[in-house]
C-alpha cells in the first residue's frame, strides 16, 4: 500500500504557491506586472475619473474669491507643469526664502510679452515650496470672458488692496507684479531692465497685513517673444495696452505664439520683515517710495545675479 501511493505521487502534478521571481514576476509567469501594483498609466487613468466623479456629483470646494483647488490641481497645474518642465526647463533657487506658512507678499519682475511668467510661478510655489501663490491681476485679465473664469479657478483675484488684504489675512501667499504692463510689454532692447513699481500699493498692503515680503527674480521669459515693435493703432482698436511684434508673430501667424524654449531661472530672495515700521506708516507717502524703491533695487540686484547664472539663454 505503501509503495502504490508512492505511485500515485509521483505521476501527481504538482501546483507551487505563488513565489515572486527576482524580476519581480511570478514562477511560472512568462511576464507582467502581478504583484506590483498599477503603472503610471493606470494611475493617472484612475485619478481622472476620480476627479470627474467628483465634479459630477458636486464633491469639491469654492472659495469666495472663485479658488477651485480641485480644478487647479488636476487641470490648471499639469497643463502648465508640462512647459515648466520640458519646455522652459525651470530652475529654482532660494525657495528656502519662502514661509512654509502664513501670509507673505511674494514681490516679482513682469516680463515675456504674454505673461507667461505667473503660470511658471505658480507651479515653481506650488511644487518647491508646497504653497499655492494667489497672485494679483490687472483689470483686463477678468475682462476677457474664459481667461478670467480660469485665473479665478486658479486662485487669483483682482489687483486692490481690499483683496489682497484679505487674502494675507487668511494666511494666504500673495504674489504681485509691481511693473504690470510697463514690464510684460516693453521691448526686448530693456530686457531684465526693472520698470517703474508703481505707487507703493503692494507695500502699503504688506504694512497693513504685518506679514513680510520675499522679492522675487525671474529669469528667462524676456526671451520666449522678444518684442521688437508695437503695433498701436490695432492696440487701441482692440483696447489692449500693446499688440506686439516679434520675429515670429504676426508673420508666422497662430504659429508666430508657439514661445521660444528659453531656459528659466526663479530666484526667491531674502524676506524683508519691515519690522521697522508701523501699520499706520502704509499711510506715508514717503515710507511707501522708500521701500517700494529698497524692494526695487533687491529684485533687480537678484536679476542681474541670476541671469550670470543663467548663462546662455537657450542651452
Amino acid at each position: 500500500m505503501m509503495h502504490a501511493r508512492h505511485e500515485d505521487d509521483e505521476g501527481a502534478q504538482v501546483i507551487r504557491l505563488a513565489s515572486a521571481r527576482p524580476d519581480g514576476g511570478e514562477a511560472g509567469e512568462s511576464g507582467g506586472d502581478a504583484g506590483t501594483g498599477p503603472g503610471p498609466l493606470e494611475r493617472r487613468i484612475a485619478s481622472g475619473l476620480a476627479f470627474l466623479r467628483r465634479r459630477i456629483s458636486g464633491e469639491y470646494e469654492v472659495d469666495e474669491f472663485g479658488y477651485d483647488p480641485d480644478f487647479n490641481e488636476n487641470v490648471l497645474l499639469p497643463a502648465a507643469r508640462a512647459l515648466y518642465e520640458r519646455w522652459f526647463r525651470v530652475e529654482v533657487a532660494g525657495v528656502e526664502n519662502v514661509p512654509a506658512e502664513g501670509g507673505a507678499l511674494i514681490v516679482a519682475n513682469h516680463s515675456g510679452t504674454l505673461p507667461l511668467d505667473a503660470l511658471m510661478l505658480s507651479v515653481a510655489l506650488h511644487d518647491n515650496a508646497r504653497r499655492c501663490v494667489r497672485l494679483l491681476g490687472a483689470d483686463l485679465v477678468y475682462q476677457v470672458p474664459v481667461l478670467a473664469h480660469l485665473a479665478r479657478k486658479a486662485g487669483h483675484t483682482l489687483a486692490c488692496q481690499a483683496d489682497a488684504t484679505r487674502l494675507l489675512g487668511k494666511g494666504e501667499l500673495v504674489g504681485v507684479f509691481p511693473e504690470g504692463f510697463k514690464g510684460v510689454g516693453k521691448p526686448f532692447a530693456d530686457r531684465y531692465k526693472l520698470q517703474r513699481f508703481g505707487r507703493g500699493g503692494f507695500v502699503g498692503t504688506a504694512l497693513r497685513a504685518g506679514v513680510p515680503i520675499v522679492p522675487a527674480a525671474i529669469v528667462g521669459a524676456e526671451e520666449i517673444y522678444p518684442k521688437i515693435g508695437d503695433l498701436r493703432p490695432l492696440a487701441r482698436l482692440l483696447g489692449l495696452p500693446y499688440f506686439p511684434v516679434t520675429p515670429t508673430f504676426p508673420l508666422l501667424g497662430p504659429a508666430g505664439l508657439v514661445p521660444l524654449p528659453s531656459k528659466w531661472m526663479i530666484q526667491f530672495g531674502e524676506p524683508m520683515t519691515l519690522e521697522e515700521y508701523a501699520a499706520e506708516d502704509a499711510d506715508d507717502p514717503m515710507t511707501l517710495f522708500n521701500v517700494t524703491d529698497h524692494v526695487r533695487e533687491n529684485v533687480q540686484q537678484m536679476l542681474y545675479d541670476t541671469l550670470l547664472r543663467r548663462g546662455p539663454a537657450f542651452f
